[in-house]
């Protein structure tokens, strides 16, 4: 109830109208079935703005970290998100993934729409990266196609830190639905699930026109900030007077 109370009357309309955004290719979202949409993630906004513009409910698999913050504002937003119907997802572990996907194909198997980042959490310099295979694992699995998605604009208009995100010209295209049929039964073959997955990012890729880079995001994120640590340590200290 809450997730269409925010999808119409609460956050919907005002998103629609703040960023205005320009949608293409709306047509190859199916009306009904189960169905995966696979997207580039570059904003905190993309969890809202995808929502906002599908005539069908989707649900995400969202991080556990949005449901276990401290204080109020921690409270609000897994209030937000539980009610948004969202699901969260443990990414610590070695049984991480296998729990995520879990949690995937039991969305898929009552014929809804799931929302899936292949890159595993959002980009924090606008390019895209590597995508990994548990959207390959549920596509076979499932027997259902994939939809690529690109979000454009949304990294310009909330970027990394900012919280109050800006008004910009936002577009989402999506593209026509990929068919793996043709794996069926392969899905515990790890050349085929990174097969399959590097042609969704391919395809996510020729949508959006970003950057690509050929490492996990989190890699990347982890040395950007490592080198970043390093130059501040590098930096000569003023004499005290």
């Amino acid at each position: 109830m809450f997730y269409y109370l925010l999808k119409y009357v609460l956050l919907g309309p005002l998103l629609r109208l703040v960023f205005r955004p320009r949608i293409e290719g709306l047509e190859h979202v199916p009306s009904s079935g189960a169905a995966i949409i696979a997207g580039n993630h570059l904003s905190f906004s993309d969890h809202f703005l995808m929502p906002a513009i599908l005539k069908r409910r989707i649900t995400f698999l969202a991080k556990a970290e949005y449901f276990t913050g401290p204080g109020i504002k921690g409270r609000l937003t897994a209030f937000f998100f539980r009610s948004a119907g969202q699901i969260p997802v443990d990414r610590s572990g070695k049984d991480a993934g296998q729990a995520a996907i879990r949690e995937g194909l039991g969305v898929l198997s009552k014929g809804e729409l799931l929302g899936i980042y292949p890159e595993g959490t959002r980009s924090h310099d606008g390019r895209l990266y590597k995508g990994k295979v548990g959207v390959a694992v549920m596509a076979l699995k499932a027997g259902i196609p994939v939809i690529p998605c690109a979000m454009i604009g949304t990294f310009e208009a909330q970027p990394p830190g900012k919280v109050v995100p800006r008004v910009h010209p936002v577009v989402i295209r999506f593209g026509k639905p990929l068919d793996f049929s043709r794996y069926a039964g392969m899905e515990n073959e790890k050349a085929i699930l990174r097969a399959v997955t590097d042609e969704i990012m391919y395809t996510i890729l020729s949508l959006s026109e970003q950057e690509y880079v050929d490492q996990y995001a989190a890699v990347a994120k982890a040395e950007d900030a490592e080198r970043t640590a390093a130059e501040k340590r590098r930096l000569p200290r003023m004499p005290l007077s």
